[in-house]
């Protein structure tokens, strides 16, 4: 009556209600973080607790989950007892020592040394220093507000252990109750089939992630210790949450690495940059190839889009789930596309 077609008005309200449910996700983002974030903690622990569930008589999953539970907050009092004391006296120790050093640094003049590598990292940091010091001493208590601010989302590590324990518990109901929304036939298939290849991707690349970070905490502690290095324990600490967020974190664990080598007097800081570029090269072309699987790997400019886009969107947390989301998308459009390819020759010969 009104002179609009049919298949026209279809394509308006999809595309109205795309635009609605963007704009929605959009609003939600920060709770879809955490939920998230819950989710990808699950599937670090659920091999675990599918390895005791086989081995345990009840049918529930709750004592495997208990069991898990229990050994992870043991786990982590013990590390926090053997190496979080050490890497908080080294922390209070360069906490210490930062003030004096950098009030040293602009008072007196950079003198012309030797043109080892050493001096000439040195010399420049100096005199970046020096030239910046009323911005950094203007900065510091910026920081000091943003941490107090920030503070508030520590209620988040109890809440994330918390979605994750009813993840895991009931999350193959859940499963099962999506499925059951969906009628039996090819699209019931098809989503079950994206579902099995997200449940295998999320496994594969947690458990990459935990090994690669793992492997940076000990290796760094190994080295950096034989080395010498100041503060060895405390900065293997620092890399060993930054691994988790692709390609700044691991930037700005080696800056800070370098940094405080070089301010510390550490007389071997190329052996160190030389130590982190391999090293590098090495987490980069031979581990996490063979950690991570074909359909978790990413080009890297899509992973530097996805890096900085995720920042935009979510900041830390946004740039840390940049690259699952990427593969998620990666495996939902391969999936998709094998089913339209497959179901392809059905309707020519109809």
């Amino acid at each position: 009556m009104l002179g609009i077609e049919p298949r026209a008005a279809r394509f308006t309200w999809s595309a109205a209600l795309v635009l609605l449910l963007l704009l929605t996700v959009f609003i939600i983002r920060q709770t879809l973080v955490v939920f998230t974030i819950a989710l990808l903690f699950a599937y670090l622990l659920y091999p675990l607790v599918d390895v005791l569930n086989r081995f345990l008589p009840s049918r529930s999953r709750t004592p495997a989950l208990a069991i898990v539970y229990l050994t992870l907050v043991a786990a982590i009092i013990l590390l926090g007892i053997q190496i979080g004391t050490r890497a908080t006296q080294e922390a209070t120790s360069l906490a210490q020592k930062a003030p004096d050093f950098v009030k040293k640094m602009k008072e007196e003049p950079t003198q012309p040394q030797n043109g080892s590598f050493k001096n000439t990292v040195f010399n420049a940091v100096q005199g970046q220093i020096r030239q910046h010091y009323d911005q950094m001493a203007s900065f510091v208590p910026k920081v000091g507000l943003e941490v107090l601010s920030a503070s508030r989302n520590l209620i988040f590590l109890v809440i994330v252990p918390i979605l994750s324990f009813f993840i895991l518990k009931d999350g193959r109901l859940i499963r099962d109750d999506l499925l059951g929304l969906i009628d039996s036939g090819p699209r019931r298939d098809l989503v079950q089939d994206i579902l099995a290849d997200v449940h295998l991707l999320l496994l594969q690349y947690m458990r990459a992630l935990f090994f690669l970070c793992l492997a940076t905490f000990v290796v760094f502690s190994l080295i950096f210790t034989t080395l010498g290095v100041p503060y060895a324990i405390l900065l293997a600490s620092i890399a060993f949450p930054l691994e988790f967020i692709p390609l700044v974190g691991p930037l700005c664990a080696a800056a800070i690495i370098i940094t405080v080598t070089a301010f510390s007097g550490y007389p071997h800081v190329a052996w160190i940059i030389a130590f982190l570029g391999g090293f590098r090269v090495f987490q980069d072309y031979v581990l996490s190839p063979r950690l991570m699987s074909s359909g978790v790997e990413l080009h890297p400019l899509l992973v530097i889009f996805g890096v900085f886009a995720g920042g935009e969107i979510g900041g830390v947390a946004g740039t840390f789930l940049s690259v699952p989301v990427l593969a998620l998308l990666r495996v939902l459009y391969f999936r998709i596309r094998k089913s339209h390819i497959s179901t392809a020759p059905s309707v020519l010969a109809a």
